[in-house]
């Protein structure tokens, strides 16, 4: 294998992750609001700060 391959799974991979991620974030976000509707507003701006995070580093992972 190449190691222009072998960057592009390392690649894949992180973004499978990124993927997986958010998709946790949000499903226990919205089971945190379930639980807790007062706390929508906090909830969501933690949500939407560690989802920016998370897609900041698949990005970084994409174009480096």
């Amino acid at each position: 294998m190449e190691a222009m391959d072998v960057s592009m799974i390392g690649k894949g991979l992180i973004i499978i992750g990124a993927g997986i991620g958010l998709g946790m974030i949000g499903g226990r976000a919205m089971e945190a609001i379930a639980r807790q509707p007062e706390a929508t507003g906090k909830i969501q701006t933690a949500m939407i700060i560690i989802a920016a995070l998370l897609e900041g580093v698949a990005f970084a992972a994409l174009f480096a």
